[in-house]
């Protein structure tokens, strides 16, 4: 298995190719996902603050690296996501073939569009698949170490991964509650994730 970046969410059709770029590809969010579950996975005091400087970017093996040691199931799982997305791809040229809307000329184009995809499209659901096991493991922690809340830069990736972090901490078995607050702090733009209800998690 490998992690590379792809690109947005493709729409295929005998046109051609077009690309959402309001979907981007989740890879973009994995080194933030990976760099605070590494930032908040050990031991706490009470009352005390942990700061946690940026480093330098993770590569994609350091990632995957990460990622295998804290989503033991994690290769069980891209086996499940390329099996449902082989299926899908199949399922569309079987649609495309018996579609009565199109020439014969179209179907053609339209099947060796999807062909051309297959890969991008394996590789985008590889990318998805593994951000959500590490958002679930992100979650995890939160939740065991009583995580009260997280300051991070107000980038839009950031901001992206700690929405992804609310919707996980609300689907948890007790779910968790939790509200985003934006402000400048000496001249940098913040946001901070708070937890609104981590005493009565249990």
């Amino acid at each position: 298995m490998t992690l590379k970046y792809v690109g947005p969410k493709p729409t295929i059709t005998y046109h051609g190719v077009s690309f959402d770029t309001n979907k981007e590809d989740k890879y973009v969010y994995l080194n933030i996902v990976v760099q605070l579950i590494k930032a908040l996975d050990h031991e706490y005091i009470t009352d005390k603050s942990y700061v946690y400087e940026e480093p330098r970017r993770l590569s994609d093996d350091e990632i995957l690296q990460t990622l295998q040691k804290y989503c033991p199931n994690v290769d069980a799982l891209l086996d499940k996501t390329n099996h449902s997305v082989e299926e899908e791809i199949e399922e569309n040229k079987t649609r495309a073939y018996e579609s009565s809307a199109l020439s014969d000329e179209d179907k053609e184009v339209l099947i060796k569009n999807i062909n051309i995809m297959r890969e991008y499209m394996l590789q985008r659901a590889v990318n998805k698949a593994v951000y959500y096991c590490a958002m679930n493991v992100l979650a995890d922690i939160v939740q065991k170490d009583h995580i009260e809340y997280i300051t991070t830069p107000m980038y839009h990736k950031y901001v992206h991964v700690l929405h992804s972090l609310q919707g996980s901490l609300k689907a948890e078995k007790h779910p968790i509650d939790t509200k985003m607050d934006f402000y400048k702090k000496e001249n940098n733009l913040l946001v901070t994730l708070s937890v609104v209800n981590i005493l009565h998690s249990h």
